[in-house]
């Protein structure tokens, strides 16, 4: 009896804890946030940029390179939170410096999946938002 006791508190324990570090929510208002998504959709695409990004575990140098048609793109803004997919505690926001048509900033990273939530601006002010899943192997 006392087994089945101790596996019904780990259970709870680990479910308890499940729930209260990550709630599973992007937005906190799924119906706003999808008012506004395919206007801002269909101009992300208009911009017609591509988004490379790279991770030097060596060097612990993330560089960013958007482009259109081959050519890089100059932002008027850049905002990038990096961090785990399922906590925050480990969630950063580099500074990231231009050079070459190419943003980079130094952050070590440790073993393991990472998230980039990259949002930039265009010089007319538009909206350019992408997700990216980044695995670091050292």
């Amino acid at each position: 009896m006392t087994f089945f006791g101790v596996i019904i508190a780990v259970n709870v324990t680990l479910a308890w804890q499940a729930i209260s570090t990550f709630r599973g929510l992007e937005v906190e208002n799924g119906y706003v946030a999808s008012q506004t998504f395919d206007v801002e959709m269909a101009a992300q695409k208009a911009l017609g940029w591509h988004l490379v990004p790279q991770y030097d575990p060596a060097t612990n140098r993330l560089t960013l390179a958007f482009s259109k048609a081959g050519q890089p793109v100059t932002l008027a803004e850049l905002t990038v939170l990096v961090g785990r997919p399922t906590e925050a505690v480990d969630d950063v926001t580099p500074v990231f410096v231009q050079a070459d048509g190419v943003y980079g900033t130094d952050l070590p990273l440790a073993q393991g999946k990472w998230m980039m939530a990259v949002t930039a601006h265009a010089a007319d002010g538009t909206l350019f938002r992408q997700r990216i899943d980044l695995r670091v192997v050292r």
